[in-house]
């Protein structure tokens, strides 16, 4: 009954991913055409957890690391132009790199913190896992990728802390909240409870991503050619698109 049960209520990689591109989506419409809609932004927040923990699962079941962060390179290249159109309204802007570039950071920093895992030392492994993930966020800060190195160790505490014990999912919302309610911070929306207003970063929204998070189970759901060309071709194509309609309402 409990195998039952969990198979009824779990959620696959596919459809994370389509969840993912959704929630993304009302972000980019927020930043652009409708600015006035604050919740498209607050929702938004989820997006970006989702995809780092695809990012980290995608990096463990990879049979081909090269392949997969070749893959990543170009998908960073082609999208660069289509992310500072949107962000910057310039085809080049230094200050800001796609969230590409995020991850493919992350994957790095996985593939070292792995290659320090083969030698079979416990020791050498963890601190291996603290100065990689250092480097990273410092590498994804100085560069100015999407998310900075807060972003790159969104990834790696999907790479760290990954599965179904509950010390785990508690390591990941102590984790996520450090990470997106202290460093990163940013806007803020007031709740009132009793009589008291508490002011609460609308970034601590990305906590709620972890819900179906928790329900996938490792099912990689409808996978094949066009299925990951959407996945990779969404995220410039719709920037474009975005930019395009930009420019012509508000020329």
């Amino acid at each position: 009954m409990e195998v039952k049960n969990k198979e009824r209520f779990s959620v696959s990689s596919f459809s994370l991913h389509i969840l993912a591109m959704a929630l993304m989506l009302c972000d980019h419409l927020w930043a652009t055409l409708l600015a006035n809609q604050e919740w498209l932004s607050a929702i938004g927040r989820m997006a970006f957890p989702i995809f780092a923990f695809l990012s980290a699962e995608g990096f463990r079941r990879t049979k081909n690391f090269k392949k997969y962060a070749l893959r990543l390179l170009v998908a960073a290249i082609i999208s660069e132009v289509p992310f500072d159109l949107m962000y910057g309204g310039t085809p080049f802007d230094p200050f800001h790199q796609n969230v590409i570039w995020t991850f493919l950071l992350a994957h790095l920093c996985m593939f070292g913190v792995r290659a320090a895992e083969k030698r079979g030392k416990p020791v050498l492994t963890v601190i291996a896992g603290v100065l990689i993930s250092l480097a990273g966020w410092l590498v994804g800060t100085l560069l100015m990728v999407d998310y900075g190195g807060e972003g790159v160790l969104t990834v790696l505490l999907f790479f760290f802390f990954t599965g179904e014990r509950p010390w785990q999912k508690l390591c990941q919302v102590i984790s996520m909240a450090v990470i997106h309610c202290y460093l990163i911070g940013g806007l803020t929306f007031s709740v009132t409870l009793f009589s008291h207003t508490f002011e609460l970063p609308e970034q601590g929204l990305a906590l709620l991503s972890l819900i179906p998070i928790w329900f996938y189970r490792g099912k990689q759901g409808i996978h094949n050619r066009g299925v990951r060309a959407l996945f990779y071709g969404f995220y410039p194509v719709h920037m474009l698109i975005l930019s395009l309609l930009m420019l012509c309402l508000y020329k």
